[in-house]
């Protein structure tokens, strides 16, 4: 008997009948983190992922198979763009049996920037997220977070002193929902142009000054951060809802500032067509009846 006849004998535990009949809406693998090529407009960017899988499991089904989460990261995680994970989470629903479910990577994103004087060139990391889905109506959902350090410069300080501002670092986080193609470093430009100046690597004297004195001139408020940015999106057809959110690490306090936008997007053309076409069928069917 050779190896593949008795691995088809073994018993398939995780397809057998459940008595409880209790419908799980995720169920799957957290945590696996693995080597990653990511494409994101013109750039491709290699890093380590952190993968999220998950699938509804019906209640008559006792288990899922979660060998198979790990064969398809084998299998097609090793390079990715917004268009794969969206292919990756179909096929997830397809080997899986499975109506819903979601993919969610997060990993470090590194962007080269040439400082604004010098020129000299260095890596910025930035905290990404992507996430596909799919409900249980077969609607596919596409979000990207991204988290931006950049620096802020209190208005209201350099308002009332004779000489001088407090500034701090801040972190500007962007998550929306994307209805077509946007590369990660559009959010990020995004998110650094709503700071009082960006942040960099590497920077020579000549740097410092010039953003020392960019942050003086151009002073912003939490408030200020998160409304820039929501401005921005409003803008863009690219983009559906979003949350944003900014925290300033305070240097004249032991607590940050924070302010938070969230918006919901209008719903896609294709959504409300289809919405209108099944109330337009009950209107028929309920007028046929009465």
């Amino acid at each position: 008997m050779n190896a593949l006849t008795a691995m088809q004998l073994l018993p398939d535990v995780q397809a057998q009948a459940d008595f409880r009949k209790q419908r799980i809406d995720a169920v799957g693998v957290k945590g696996v983190r693995y080597p990653v090529v990511i494409h994101s407009g013109a750039h491709a960017v290699a890093t380590i992922a952190s993968f999220s899988m998950n699938v509804a499991l019906a209640p008559e089904i006792k288990g899922t198979h979660m060998s198979r989460f790990i064969e398809l990261i084998e299998a097609h995680a090793s390079h990715l763009d917004l268009a794969g994970l969206r292919a990756l989470v179909f096929e997830m629903l397809e080997r899986l049996d499975a109506r819903s479910g979601s993919i969610t990577l997060r990993f470090p994103y590194f962007v080269s920037k040439a400082a604004p004087v010098s020129g000299v060139n260095s890596l910025l990391d930035h905290d990404v997220e992507w996430c596909g889905s799919v409900d249980a109506d077969g609607q596919f959902a596409l979000r990207v977070r991204v988290v931006v350090p950049a620096t802020s410069l209190c208005p209201c300080s350099k308002q009332i002193s004779a000489y001088g501002a407090h500034n701090q670092r801040s972190h500007i986080s962007i998550a929306a929902e994307i209805r077509d193609s946007i590369s990660i470093e559009e959010l990020i430009a995004i998110a650094e142009a709503s700071a009082s100046c960006e942040v960099y690597g590497l920077l020579k004297r000549a740097d410092e000054k010039f953003v020392t004195e960019r942050a003086y001139d151009n002073p912003k408020f939490v408030e200020d951060l998160v409304r820039d940015v929501a401005h921005a999106l409003d803008q863009d057809a690219r983009i559906g809802g979003y949350l944003i959110e900014a925290e300033n690490f305070e240097s004249i306090h032991n607590h940050s500032a924070f302010a938070r936008i969230e918006r919901i997007g209008p719903e896609p053309a294709a959504t409300r067509a289809s919405r209108h076409l099944h109330v337009a069928a009950a209107d028929g069917v309920n007028g046929a009846l009465s």
